[in-house]
């Protein structure tokens, strides 16, 4: 370290009369700049330290502005193979979804107001009709996530009272989010049930009483339970619900509306009897983050009735982009599913189209659905093998392509990419080579 050179450094305000940074401070503001030339003293502070000259200190603090200002959410590639990847932000939405979206947010929308009457009108309104058409259920509500959509559900109907559950179904899902955490934030009073593998009917009979409010049945989602198991059927618990006068909730997490492998249906459950139905939107329906409740006309409306529904409820860009996807079911164009039911053979196709491109090997592999949905299902997939060390620059490029490194080797599975992605993938493989 040299602390003449040290010493040398411009000061903050010094770096910000210069013509560059004046200019760049003039079109994003001061702040920005601010940031970016004490970011790139500190950076040249170190480099002095470690015997390196800090270069031109102007043009560095363009380049940490350009950093501070590129977008933190950004599109990636999906070459994981997990068709609903949590943590990549679940469903890619269906064309007719974002067709939904540009149109109601480019300007104003009737998301709260009745055309016809020329009165205020309610949001809730606009998706029901074709939510109910779905489900079978006599109404349902839109929420803006399946976690809340419980919770309203059991603070509307079991505030101060008691919801009785297996104890199997206690589950917890990603992120630490766990069912008996829900319920203590609702006000209701958890009764637990049966044994952590065996559930039977005449435990929830024997915990009845006049404290019940609800019987909770939790689809287990991300985990299965093979073996000595047993649990009561929903139309059995619907039976019971209706005998003793409690409400019957059935939590499905994922809820799928189109067949798909044992994953339970909204229909199916409104069908076996239970009263609320709730699900998520982004999962295997295929939408935009959201929570639905079906069921009884008049549970629904006491729901909607609850203060807690103001706090959950979605916004019109939820709302388009649900009324874009509930459409693109109609007409068979829904990504996750086309994703998770596409032939092996396409896959494959794709995957050599890729190891062309690129020189890499084409592996067979096995893809997931994701999101907690069928943690056992495993989909035939074909992947582009490349060497593991184009992980990190695959993952830093533009477009991130995040992939999954097995056996020092980087796997870009096919199932998850779409044709003009598996074109893009090939062009930041290319890219990531020719920086190294």
């Amino acid at each position: 370290m040299e602390p003449r050179a040290l010493r040398d450094l411009p000061s903050v305000d010094a770096l910000l009369a210069e013509e560059p940074v004046r200019a760049l401070a003039a079109e994003h503001g001061r702040d920005v700049a601010v940031a970016a030339a004490r970011t790139a003293l500190d950076r040249a502070r170190e480099e002095l330290r470690a015997g390196h000259a800090p270069g031109d200190l102007a043009a560095r603090v363009e380049a940490e502005a350009a950093t501070l200002l590129e977008p933190r959410l950004r599109r990636v590639l999906n070459a994981t193979g997990v068709v609903v990847h949590t943590n990549l932000g679940r469903a890619p939405l269906p064309e007719a979804a974002l067709e939904r979206i540009a149109e109601v947010a480019r300007g104003y929308s009737n998301l709260e107001y009745d055309l016809g009457a020329g009165v205020r009108g309610s949001r809730h309104d606009h998706l029901a009709p074709a939510l109910r058409r779905l489900t079978g259920a006599e109404d349902a509500l839109v929420v803006n996530n399946n976690a809340g959509a419980l919770l309203l559900a059991l603070a509307a109907l079991a505030e101060g009272r008691e919801v009785i559950v297996s104890r199997g179904e206690l589950i917890e899902i990603g992120d630490g989010f766990r069912i008996p955490d829900v319920l203590a934030r609702s006000g209701a009073r958890l009764v637990e049930v049966g044994t952590t593998n065996r559930t039977r009917l005449a435990d929830y009979e024997r915990a009845l009483g006049d404290a019940t409010a609800v019987l909770l049945r939790v689809h287990q989602s991300n985990f299965r339970m093979v073996g000595f198991a047993e649990r009561p059927a929903l139309r059995e618990l619907a039976r019971l619900a209706e005998r003793r006068g409690v409400a019957l909730v059935d939590d499905l997490g994922s809820g799928a509306v189109a067949p798909l492998g044992d994953e339970p249906a909204p229909r199916e459950s409104v069908e076996a009897g239970a009263h609320l139905v709730t699900f998520s939107g982004d999962k295997l329906l295929g939408g935009p983050q959201a929570g639905i409740v079906a069921g009884r006309a008049d549970l629904v409306e006491r729901l909607r009735r609850h203060a807690l529904q103001r706090a959950l409820r979605p916004d019109k860009l939820q709302l388009a982009a649900l009324e874009g996807t509930l459409a693109a079911h109609r007409a068979g164009a829904v990504p996750v599913l086309r994703m998770a039911e596409e032939p092996a053979d396409a896959v494959r196709a794709r995957a050599e189209r890729l190891a062309s491109a690129c020189a890499g090997e084409v592996v067979e592999t096995v893809a997931r659905i994701g999101g907690g949905a069928l943690p056992l299902a495993e989909l035939p997939s074909f992947a582009c093998a490349l060497p593991g060390e184009l992980a990190a620059p695959l993952r830093l490029g533009e477009p991130p392509v995040v992939g999954i490194v097995r056996a020092e080797r980087l796997l870009l599975d096919c199932r998850t990419l779409t044709d003009a992605e598996a074109d893009e993938a090939a062009a930041a493989v290319e890219r990531a080579r020719s920086a190294r």
